[in-house]
């Protein structure tokens, strides 16, 4: 399993600061602009859009920002929509940094996505991201169809911390009887928040974005009592059987140099365990949060579409 030329050579000249303990105090701004710098990309072939709006969601603490990527291939509204909530560990990432991820998915599924800036920590502790992704995806069954989008056709997105607020999503719906997403699309999604130290990593398991002191530093940034690391909404692996019975159909993108990747894959399988339709597509030379380095090779930019396709097909957008 061999790390991807092209991400390698990145890593190189570019790394990621791996926190410390005694480091933790105002560390999230600097990860916060170097997760910038890394991500940011501005590409020639970045995909057209028919519309890209700024939009006002309804959080649980007030409005957040939002993002809405209307695709050339979305056809007439309202059509189906993809809510996607970008990862960085509840701490890092926002709008910017996930702008051309999202732009190729939306082309990709020619679905509409709607990205949301959910509050971060050490600001804004646990559950403070989770009920804001609960709040959003209430607002949207109200508002959906005003941004074009059917809200019996919506599928929640997002890439680790950003999968794990939809896998949440997903099974509070089941816990509530609430209206279901259609579909799960989960980019190496984090799926517990209890630890990954005492798990012994190979070297393709030390990933990029991530690592087991940034982890810990993401974890105790937004979980302060070591009790709520088992909470099922932050750590939907942990969840009781009823809670799996029943899910929507999801898509995982795993990748191989990834401390998450194992993790991941127990969830798939437990969701198939329990007769949910699961497939998943590995990337074994990629590391974690490689969705964010577009620019870097054509594999990365076809592994988002590929899996906006799965998502469209899923929809019916394709």
């Amino acid at each position: 399993m061999n790390l991807d030329q092209s991400i390698r050579q990145f890593i190189e000249k570019f790394q990621i600061p791996d926190i410390k303990p005694v480091d933790w105090k105002g560390s999230a701004e600097r990860l916060r602009q170097q997760f910038y710098l890394a991500s940011r990309s501005i590409e020639k072939d970045a995909p057209e859009m028919a519309d890209i709006s700024p939009v006002m969601a309804e959080g649980a603490a007030g409005r957040l920002k939002a993002r809405l990527y209307t695709p050339l291939g979305a056809g007439i509204a309202p059509g189906p929509g993809i809510v996607f909530f970008h990862g960085g560990g509840f701490v890092i990432g926002d709008l910017e940094s996930h702008d051309m991820l999202c732009r190729r998915l939306a082309e990709g599924s020619r679905c509409r996505v709607l990205a949301i800036d959910y509050r971060l920590a050490p600001e804004h502790k646990f559950p403070s991201a989770h009920d804001d992704a609960l709040a959003v995806w209430n607002w949207l069954q109200f508002e959906g169809a005003k941004l074009g989008m059917d809200t019996e056709r919506l599928a929640v997105s997002g890439d680790s911390a950003g999968g794990n607020l939809s896998a949440f999503l997903a099974q509070e719906m089941n816990r509530t009887g609430g209206p279901a997403p259609a579909f799960q699309l989960l980019l190496y999604p984090l799926v517990q928040f209890m630890d990954i130290r005492t798990k012994k990593m190979s070297l393709q398991e030390s990933g990029f974005f991530i690592s087991t002191n940034l982890f810990e530093f993401f974890r105790d940034s937004y979980i302060s009592d070591e009790a709520e690391r088992m909470d099922v909404r932050v750590s939907p692996l942990f969840a009781p059987p009823e809670c799996f019975r029943g899910l929507p159909p999801a898509h995982f993108v795993l990748c191989g140099w990834d401390p998450l990747h194992d993790e991941g894959l127990a969830y798939a399988d437990k969701m198939a365990s329990f007769g949910v339709p699961v497939t998943v597509r590995e990337y074994p030379g990629m590391v974690h949060g490689f969705m964010n380095l577009t620019a870097l090779s054509d594999t990365i930019r076809i592994a988002i579409r590929d899996a906006g396709h799965m998502a469209g097909k899923a929809l019916g957008a394709i």
